[in-house]
């Protein structure tokens, strides 16, 4: 038995009568005829009753009608739901991304994601960005958005924005006090910082701003996640130069200062070049079409 018997039966069940139905089926009525005898023949049951004037539908007929329009409908959706997945119509995105991403980026990206494909569903997962890369190789991810970094041949990069680091002290440190801030400002001072193995390129711009001046940082604490690193700043545990984009608003007991030739940090979507996700194309698009320019240039 297959889909083609049942739609023959539901025709044939929709006009009670042979000919219509073959009719409607495209075909003549003989051949129709045996295509509603084979079916009953392998279901074993009689499903019309046939004399000359009419057809009408047995008990067991009547019930296989509504479970075929049942298992019709469903074949029919799960034809169209394929389409709409190959196309990247349907389907679901796992898409990661860094702490930093989530103040201003992410909700940005998602809410016109979701406007262009709503029957996409996505599914986010914060996490560092060393994971997100390992992540994307061993296909836990679809996409990611994280901080350039180096270059994977297996992967590809979208830059999204442009982030900046500043300074964020506790409301009482003398650092506060100043307009601006230099790393000689910093000489001295308990530095709280993301360790290279969670963000390599995030501990690198901050050793060689300090680099630059010849200056050696003096690391106190290396939490993995930036929300730690802000609150250990706001219980007075040292400062910390941080993504100017997760400094707004944040914290009422720190204070954020811009870094004299503040160090740029490019964000970018990560993606496989050789993905097999449909959904992740009209990702990309958006991102090269439109503007999440959330961090200062």
């Amino acid at each position: 038995m297959d889909t083609r018997q049942m739609r023959y039966f539901v025709a044939l069940a929709e006009t009670l009568h042979f000919g219509r139905a073959a009719e409607c089926m495209n075909m003549t009525q003989p051949p129709f005829s045996r295509q509603i005898a084979n079916l009953e023949r392998d279901l074993g049951v009689r499903l019309v009753e046939r004399n000359s004037r009419q057809v009408s539908l047995t008990p067991a007929g009547q019930r296989f009608l509504k479970d075929s329009r049942a298992v019709l409908a469903q074949f029919e959706a799960a034809c169209r739901d394929a389409r709409l997945v190959a196309e990247g119509q349907k389907g679901e995105v796992q898409l990661g991304f860094m702490m930093h991403a989530a103040h201003r980026i992410v909700p940005r990206i998602v809410s016109g994601y979701t406007a262009l494909r709503p029957d996409v569903r996505v599914s986010l997962s914060e996490t560092t960005p060393a994971e997100i890369e390992a992540k994307l190789l061993n296909r836990e991810l679809d996409a990611g958005i994280t901080f350039s970094g180096r270059t994977l041949p297996q992967l590809e990069s979208v830059p999204v924005v442009t982030d900046r680091l500043c300074l964020v002290t506790p409301l009482s440190h003398p650092l506060a006090e100043l307009e601006m801030v230099g790393p000689r400002d910093l000489r001295d001072a308990d530095l709280i910082a993301t360790p290279s193995g969670i963000s390599e390129t995030l501990r690198r711009a901050v050793s060689d701003y300090f680099a630059a001046d010849g200056i050696v940082p003096r690391f106190r604490f290396e939490p993995q996640l930036q929300n730690t690193i802000l609150r250990l700043v706001a219980a007075g545990l040292g400062v910390a130069l941080v993504p100017e984009s997760i400094c707004d608003g944040q914290l009422s007991d720190i204070v954020a200062r811009p870094l004299r030739n503040a160090p740029r940090l490019e964000v970018v979507l990560k993606v496989r070049r050789e993905s097999d996700n449909p959904a992740v194309v009209p990702l990309v698009e958006l991102i090269r079409r439109e503007s999440f320019s959330g961090a200062p240039e």
